[in-house]
């Protein structure tokens, strides 16, 4: 054994902890560094002893390199950093030396038991977004069935499917339907207690309990809900303790018929490093996939923004297509295709321009081609070539017979539309055209498509078919 020695004085120490909240925020700083107990050094090693072996996990995987780094900057000798729990149970924590920052939070003997707080904030542990009601929810086919699953447990009636497992990839409405089931049960069934949170809070709930010593306050409060949701239920993967918790608050509530609302990213099989027991009760329950949206449902999503921007900026003209357009362009998330509608909407009145395809492509440049398609001008074409049954040499080539004009120009209109391919170099892509000819060509089919069916039935065919 090498002997102890501590370079770091807590007032060091306390100067440490200052610059680790500005580099970390003041909630982790809170969460994760305010409860470490420096112990000593030894052999190179940097000891702090935490509240729970859990703790010193977390702490070792997520700021265990920049605790490394601030340390050696103050002792050189230092080449590791290791977490205890001490053998006599959790550390009181040293008083602040002089010179170092005033805890911002009150003493852990200072604050009330989980089960004494306020109503208001035992029901909602995490606050509600107002915009994400039922009534704001536009429905279509991908998530049908998923809104319709929401709506009945938001009744509050008898429980019928325990638990109700939503899931989707970012921006298609999870968060939107988990919120709009706490403000109905809200308004509509007062007297029941409605807990919404994330995975995250609950998890800082927990460890906060195991520190604070309030493990049977946390359990009542968890366990006396009528209503348990949680949101991004992946995130506790893997963190075993945290696991055992949710999975015996989970039976509990079950077995008390209680309702049970949970969300992920993926289906509960497919997360990995999930407890099986977990992945099992989660699946014993109705599981609902949100699917990607479709040029439908996006349109329809524009559609209602564009009412409420409307009311913002009611002088504002919005050029037909332009709505038709971002629905094709940006199809992989909800939330991407809604701020590119703001950024429009806020960029034409600060501009004083009407919103047209010009400004549509100039403000959302980046955003368009973030979102572009893996549609190729050459795949454009050979669709086109394959639907109107002309050859692709004839498509491209000099002929301009109106037989192959009007297909032509078809191609040239998806093209613009579907990539982020500038005029000329679709003119190239045609036999070298000049972009005055594609140009043209784009806007002859924009007014064929409103006064002609069958050009408008080949558009969407043709989309399709390339969408897919």
């Amino acid at each position: 054994m090498g002997h102890s020695r501590t370079v770091m004085t807590q007032e060091e120490w306390g100067q440490l902890q200052a610059t680790l909240e500005r580099t970390v925020g003041k909630n982790n700083y809170l969460n994760w560094i305010k409860p470490l107990s420096f112990a000593g050094v030894s052999d190179g090693v940097a000891t702090f002893h935490v509240p729970t072996n859990f703790m010193g996990t977390y702490v070792s995987d997520n700021f265990g390199d920049l605790l490394l780094h601030q340390i050696a900057a103050a002792d050189s000798d230092v080449r590791r950093v290791r977490f205890t729990v001490p053998s006599g149970g959790a550390p009181r924590q040293a008083p602040a030396a002089s010179g170092a920052p005033a805890p911002d939070a009150p003493a852990p003997e200072a604050e009330p038991a989980a089960a004494a707080a306020p109503r208001d904030e035992a029901l909602h542990g995490a606050p509600l977004d107002a915009r994400f009601r039922f009534d704001t929810f536009v429905v279509g086919k991908p998530n049908e069935l998923a809104h319709a699953a929401a709506r009945r447990v938001a009744e509050g009636g008898t429980v019928t499917f325990n638990p109700l497992f939503l899931y989707g990839g970012v921006g298609l409405g999870k968060t939107h339907l988990m919120h709009a089931i706490a403000w109905e049960l809200r308004e509509t069934r007062p007297e029941l207690n409605v807990l919404y949170l994330s995975a995250e809070q609950f998890m800082y709930r927990f460890i906060q309990a195991l520190r604070e010593k309030k493990m049977i306050d946390f359990k009542e409060l968890f366990r006396s809900v009528d209503v348990l949701m949680v949101d991004d239920v992946q995130f506790i993967a893997g963190k075993d303790s945290t696991q055992e918790e949710f999975f015996h608050t989970f039976n509990a509530l079950v077995d008390g018929q209680k309702q049970i609302i949970i969300s992920g990213d993926r289906s509960p099989g497919e997360i990995k490093h999930l407890e099986d027991r977990i992945k099992s009760r989660l699946q014993c329950g109705l599981v609902v996939d949100l699917h990607p949206t479709d040029y439908e449902l996006r349109l329809g999503i524009l559609q209602s923004k564009v009412e409420q921007h409307r009311a913002l900026y009611p002088d504002l003209r919005l050029e037909p297509g332009v709505l038709e357009f971002l629905a094709l362009r940006i199809s992989t998330n909800v939330r991407v295709l809604e701020g590119a509608l703001t950024r429009l909407f806020a960029f034409a009145s600060l501009v004083g321009r009407t919103i047209d395809m010009d400004l549509a492509q100039d403000c959302l440049a980046d955003i368009l081609r973030a979102s572009e398609r893996k549609v190729t001008v050459e795949e454009i074409q050979r669709k086109v070539s394959e639907h109107y049954n002309i050859r692709l040499s004839d498509l491209i080539g000099p002929k301009r017979v109106r037989s192959l004009a009007r297909p032509r120009q078809v191609a040239m209109y998806l093209a613009k539309q579907l990539t982020a391919r500038s005029l000329p170099e679709i003119g190239r892509s045609f036999g070298g055209r000049d972009h005055t000819t594609v140009m043209h060509g784009v806007k002859r089919i924009e007014e064929l498509r409103a006064a002609d069916s069958q050009i408008a039935e080949d558009l969407e065919i043709l989309r399709r078919a390339l969408e897919g």
